[in-house]
């Protein structure tokens, strides 16, 4: 009854679904143009991000999220024979879920969607660069570039996460609507869709004397590829969309 009554609270705050629940200060002005890099691979670039990554935050974030949130990740097998780019998508319900989705994906190359707003604080800015985050541009003229580089980005194999509710609602127990931008990437070319169930479960055992806050279960589940020659593109995206999220719900 109390989950219910903080989730019903939740949804009564927050009226515009798009809305982050949590606010962060944006000291620093972030100047995005059409010659921006958002998937940046030049050779030093890469060196840094990769000692980084598996030299340091890998090891860090795994050791954090099994004392935090004793971590369990689920259906690995689903992603283990997986050899070309795809679109990956989940729930936002974690301020640092986006670390947990890395590590569901080992060593493979994920690069991560997110906020241009998460680029204007100091020192997080260059941090959240070499771990790949990427800044989804707001201004019309900036589009085509974004797009053009996670195309590139797809063909070459990488994998890319998006959160296709936007917003972030921390501790949100139900899957919310979805925008159709992660959906709009994998029709155009033609990879699967990636679906991740963050959800949340009681401590057991001494954790449930220590925290009070609920542990964390990530399901990844089997790729999805949907591709209707007879309909249209944008009808192709409905679909894919649609089907991702009755799995993700069914699967929660």
């Amino acid at each position: 009854m109390k989950e219910q009554f903080v989730e019903e609270k939740i949804e009564e705050k927050i009226l515009n679904e798009n809305e982050d629940i949590i606010h962060i200060n944006e000291p620093l002005p972030l100047n995005i143009d059409e010659k921006y890099q958002y998937i940046k691979e030049g050779k030093l670039f890469t060196f840094f991000s990769n000692l980084l990554y598996y030299g340091v935050a890998f090891p860090v974030l795994t050791i954090l999220n099994k004392i935090i949130y004793d971590l369990k990740i689920e259906g690995k097998e689903n992603i283990r024979d997986l050899q070309k780019g795809a679109i990956s998508v989940s729930n936002h319900v974690l301020v640092l879920d986006c670390t947990m989705i890395g590590l569901a994906f080992g060593l493979r190359k994920v690069y991560f969607t997110t906020r241009k707003e998460s680029f204007k604080i100091p020192v997080v800015r260059k941090l959240i660069k070499l771990l790949r985050a990427v800044p989804i541009p707001t201004e019309m003229n900036n589009k085509e570039c974004f797009i053009k580089q996670l195309d590139d980005a797809l063909q070459k194999g990488r994998i890319i996460h998006f959160y296709p509710e936007k917003a972030l609602w921390p501790y949100y127990e139900k899957i919310r609507n979805f925008k159709s931008g992660a959906f709009n990437f994998a029709i155009r070319n033609n990879v699967p869709v990636i679906p991740i169930v963050i959800t949340f479960r009681n401590p057991k055992g001494i954790r449930k004397i220590l925290k009070k806050k609920k542990d964390v279960t990530i399901k990844i589940l089997k790729p999805i590829t949907y591709r209707d020659k007879y309909v249209n593109k944008k009808d192709n995206i409905d679909k894919l969309k649609e089907q991702v999220h009755q799995v993700m719900e069914k699967n929660y």
